[in-house]
């Protein structure tokens, strides 16, 4: 892949840095990008949300096996999905990209400031910017306000969908064999997508 150093600013030009991975089709692009500037991530695997513990497991193994063979640090984050499930009360029903959405991304990525500042990391960014199951603005927002909240730390805000990340995502799961899930990770967006199989 071809590194266009203009394409990225980092935050205080950091070299090195943690980033938050939801899964591995999400990260291949993001990873290589990084890689072919400069960057080493330190992959954190923290996803409380995602059910059944089956498919956690499944893409947890995905995420360590890619880390694996780049050589990368992975740091496995916490399985609590019966705390992710309590955070989430009163938001059950909401729709995807609604409040449930924003409190859940919030979660997470305040354990991944903890976890890079734990680490010594001042920067730390994820992948969840990149699917489009997500609200952009609201992946950001919880970044910063992750980023305020830990002192010491600086959420690395890009929109990971352009500069052909998109298509480079489909080669390398193709490339890379990686297990692509259908749907974004909770039992409320499987039901959502469950639903709306079942109407196509």
């Amino acid at each position: 892949m071809t590194s266009n150093r203009n394409a990225i600013v980092v935050p205080q030009g950091a070299e090195r840095l943690l980033l938050h991975a939801c899964c591995a089709p999400c990260s291949g692009a993001i990873v290589e990008w990084m890689l072919a500037n400069g960057l080493r991530p330190t992959i954190f695997y923290f996803n409380p949300n995602i059910f059944p513990r089956s498919e956690y497991d499944i893409r947890k193994e995905e995420s360590k096996r890619h880390a694996a063979m780049l050589g990368l640090p992975f740091v496995d984050g916490d399985y609590d999905h019966d705390r992710w499930l309590a955070l989430m009360s009163g938001l059950e029903d909401e729709p995807e990209r609604g409040l449930r959405c924003r409190r859940c991304f919030e979660m997470r990525l305040r354990a991944a400031a903890l976890c890079a500042r734990e680490l010594g990391l001042s920067v730390f960014a994820t992948t969840l910017a990149s699917s489009r199951w997500k609200n952009l603005e609201q992946v950001n927002n919880a970044g910063r306000c992750a980023a305020e909240s830990v002192g010491g730390t600086v959420f690395w805000e890009q929109n990971w969908r352009k500069h052909g990340l998109s298509d480079r995502r489909s080669q390398l799961i193709r490339q890379y064999g990686f297990y692509n899930q259908t749907y974004c990770g909770c039992e409320f967006s499987l039901a959502a997508a469950q639903a709306h199989a079942h109407h196509l």
